[in-house]
């Protein structure tokens, strides 16, 4: 099919069965070519092609409030509203965004990128329409690993009590990117094995619905149905929150999804709608993919399944060069844990885990129960390693201020993707991490230059006693495992290069320092460059020195200006009266679109 024809979800309307069973199908081959080319969130997309057909043909779009939490899984939803021809630039600097983006069509009434959001927009849309007398569907689309987060909870518990005419799609395919974890899960896992109720429930009413007779016995046996429904499906999930459930159904059977779906239209109240999925369906490296690593991919080769960019030879992603002094560590330190809100495979925790499974934890998509129950391991005495990554470390602001700094525990928190991460775009930047983090009293907040500091500064984490926060960014890096690390002193920074006599001082941090050394050596520039790689306490040392030289002072940071480096050290030399000449390099006051890293910062320093 020719996808540039499809301009409008109202196409579909036209379509039999037959023929939407067909458009999957080239869907599904669509995306596949696609996201070969561009990277991308694969399994999510191919998992929902068809239940993403049935909606729209289903609802009204954009009159009809259609959206998917986090919104990643948003592929076919665009491809239905007329944005196929925009896929070759996907994820591209200037191209289209890989989750639902307002400015790109009407049919996005909402966008996120962290999970769990759906459900309170989408009551606060039900809400504005009865105020407003309007009538429209508000139909939220959430997965089974966004349902557990607390957010999700804390929504249903106002849905309930609404009583608003609002349809929850409950996409449910047992992942989010690693294994759904927990007891909610056991419960979803209850509720896909409960087809009993509603075969049971279909045919007592075909049967008793036939005469007088019968509807006088389909009506004094409600309270057995209910009785029934309580006990068999959801007792303690949905029911408890007074939601009416309805499913579970295939997720992949356009015949049966168009009937539930007409169903839950004619609803009264919040209802919802049970859907099976499988995450990846239709190309068997995402099918059987149960680590979650085809979740979000590069460029690959679409008949090997194997990625057109790898690590380099003696390299590993920052992710692993975390976790390999780590697992040495906790050999030794039994005191060590891991903990991660759902994201073992993204920060390369599988080793961890597997070998001391005891003393690692999956909490889910639960930033800020992590935050707090390594809060509470650290109290009794345990040295927690707590891994966010840094767009999602910002939910957990107020357990990482109250629980662990206030009460000055020695919690370590590894701050994965720090820094621009690229194509995921504006929701995903690690750029907001030490801005949040520089005023939290107790806290000790560091980032690395190369493998062999990383190594130093987890040493230095765990030989200390307060909130010790290590950044790190997206990528890799040359790897070397050293025997004998030794602990840095706290606030300290050090000379990458220093030339003969320089007439300019570099600050920077993380691996721009060595590649901004290597630049300046390379071409014999009168320029010294100043590792930075404490953010907090700074290197008061080495900044009445450089005060002192009276030179030209640059501060270069790929975060965020207000907040960072640079204000940092603004608001020394303010209190220490100091007159130095500092100009900065940074992230100004906005969000940062999607592209190439290289791409971003050209932008950032031109504009």
């Amino acid at each position: 099919m020719d996808f540039s024809l499809l301009r409008d979800p109202s196409y579909l309307k036209k379509l039999s069965i037959q023929e939407m069973e067909k458009l999957a199908g080239e869907i599904r081959r669509f995306l596949i070519e696609s996201v070969s080319k561009t990277g991308g969130h694969l399994s999510s997309n191919l998992g929902v092609v068809e239940l993403t057909i049935v909606l729209h043909y289903v609802f009204n779009s954009p009159i009809d409030k259609i959206f998917f939490d986090v919104g990643h899984q948003c592929y076919v939803h665009k491809i239905l509203t007329g944005r196929a021809p925009e896929f070759a630039k996907l994820r591209q600097f200037n191209g289209l965004s890989g989750f639902q983006k307002r400015c790109e069509s009407n049919h996005d009434v909402w966008e996120a990128g962290h999970s769990s959001t759906s459900l309170s927009a989408a009551l606060g849309m039900a809400v504005a329409r009865d105020l407003n007398h309007e009538h429209y569907h508000v139909v939220p689309v959430i997965g089974d690993g966004s349902m557990s987060s607390g957010m999700s909870l804390e929504a249903l518990n106002q849905i309930g009590d609404e009583k608003r005419n609002l349809i929850i799609v409950f996409n449910d395919n047992n992942m989010s990117i690693s294994q759904n974890v927990g007891a909610l899960t056991q419960g979803f896992a209850k509720l896909r094995s409960s087809t009993g109720y509603t075969t049971f429930k279909t045919d007592l009413k075909s049967r008793l619905d036939k005469n007088t007779m019968g509807k006088t016995v389909l009506k004094s046996m409600t309270k057995v149905k209910d009785f029934i429904k309580h006990e068999v499906v959801d007792s303690g999930i949905f029911d408890e929150f007074g939601l009416e459930y309805m499913g579970p159904v295939d997720g992949h059977d356009i015949k049966s999804l168009i009937q539930i779906l007409e169903v839950a239209k004619k609803h009264e109240g919040p209802v919802v709608v049970h859907v099976l999925t499988k995450k990846g369906k239709g190309y068997p490296y995402c099918e059987n993919d149960s680590e979650g690593k085809w979740h979000g991919v590069s460029s690959f080769n679409v008949q090997t399944g194997s990625p057109y960019h790898s690590i380099p030879q003696g390299h590993l992603s920052w992710s692993q060069i975390v976790t390999e002094p780590l697992v040495k560590m906790a050999k030794v330190d039994e005191r060590i844990c891991a903990i991660t809100p759902a994201m073992i495979t993204g920060s390369k925790l599988e080793k961890f885990f597997a070998l001391y499974p005891e003393r690692s934890f999956d909490c889910g998509i639960a930033e800020e129960h992590a935050a707090t129950f390594a809060a509470s391991l650290a109290l009794s005495g345990k040295r927690p390693f707590l891994c966010l990554y840094s767009s999602f470390l910002q939910r957990a602001y107020d357990q990482i201020n109250h629980d662990i700094c206030r009460m000055d525990l020695p919690v370590v928190i590894g701050i994965d993707r720090a820094g621009l991460v690229g194509e995921d775009g504006d929701t995903h930047h690690g750029v907001f991490d030490i801005s949040i983090l520089r005023s939290l009293p107790n806290l000790i907040l560091s980032q690395p230059k190369d493998a062999y500091e990383m190594q130093q500064l987890l040493t230095t984490a765990y030989a200390q006693n307060h909130p010790f926060a290590i950044r790190y960014p997206r990528g890799a890096a040359p790897y070397q495992e050293y025997a004998d690390v030794q602990p840095v002193e706290i606030g300290t920074w050090t000379v990458a290069y220093e030339p003969e006599k320089a007439e300019m001082t570099v600050l920077s941090y993380g691996p721009d320092v060595d590649r901004l050394a290597n630049k300046f050596m390379t071409n014999n520039l009168p320029i010294r460059v100043v590792n930075a790689r404490f953010f907090k306490p700074l290197d008061e040392k080495m900044l009445h020195q450089l005060a002192s030289e009276n030179l030209p002072v640059l501060v270069y940071e790929t975060d965020m200006k207000a907040g960072g480096l640079s204000s940092a050290v603004l608001e020394w030399c303010c209190d220490y009266r100091c007159m130095m000449n500092i100009e900065r390099i940074g992230l100004d006051d906005c969000f940062v679109s999607q592209g190439s890293i290289n791409q971003l910062r050209i932008q950032q320093q031109t504009q």
